[in-house]
């Protein structure tokens, strides 16, 4: 499987995890996630996978600091509603990292390691996400706006042949690699694209 290098060089969101602890499935519960494992759950990797993601790793390193975040102790809010534009893109990556879903996750076992109604959308916050700790109420609000990554103006161009289906194979290779420049850029510069409060 070949992918853009860059993936590679993204930092990693490390999660405990008490259900995969008692299940035996990894030692102390430990997990690691990684864009890669993301970009596969997605299936794609664009600008608002990326944003995904980064909010879940710049909003969980601030809510837990120097703790290790705990996988189905974090409940997430979204301003916009699950249906409109990319806010199901947003969650499902998430869900993917915190296992916080809204009534399709996992219910339990004896009461213990439940995953549902850990998710809401159409929020009264004044941000993108919210992630708040359920062991201690404390949360955070993360706003993603990539607004200030400027692309290479050929990739428009490129897209519009691609679409029509009138571009070369060299063409679509050439899309292919400015649009993950493109995120690549994103991640470059997480500090411009990337609110928390």
């Amino acid at each position: 499987m070949k992918y853009p290098k860059f993936f590679d060089e993204i930092e990693t969101i490390k999660t405990q995890d008490d259900l995969s602890d008692f299940l035996g499935t990894f030692e102390d519960g430990l997990i690691e996630f990684s864009y890669l494992d993301v970009v596969k759950s997605a299936g794609h990797s664009c600008p608002t996978l990326a944003g995904a993601y980064i909010m879940a790793l710049e909003g969980l390193k601030a809510l837990y600091k120097d703790e290790t975040p705990v996988r189905g102790e974090i409940f997430v809010s979204f301003s916009d509603d699950a249906k409109n534009g990319v806010a199901g893109v947003i969650a499902n990556a998430i869900t993917h990292i915190t296992g916080a879903t809204i009534t399709s996750g996992f219910k339990g076992i004896g009461g213990n390691f439940v995953r549902h109604s850990l998710m809401e959308f159409n929020a009264n916050i004044s941000s993108d996400v919210k992630f708040q700790r359920l062991d201690n109420g404390e949360s955070v609000e993360v706003t993603y706006d990539p607004s200030s990554i400027q692309e290479n103006p050929l990739q428009r161009e490129l897209m519009q042949k691609v679409m029509q289906g009138i571009a070369t194979k060299e063409e679509k290779i050439s899309f292919g690699k400015l649009w993950q420049q493109k995120v690549e850029n994103i991640f470059k510069n997480i500090d411009k694209v990337i609110t928390v409060k």
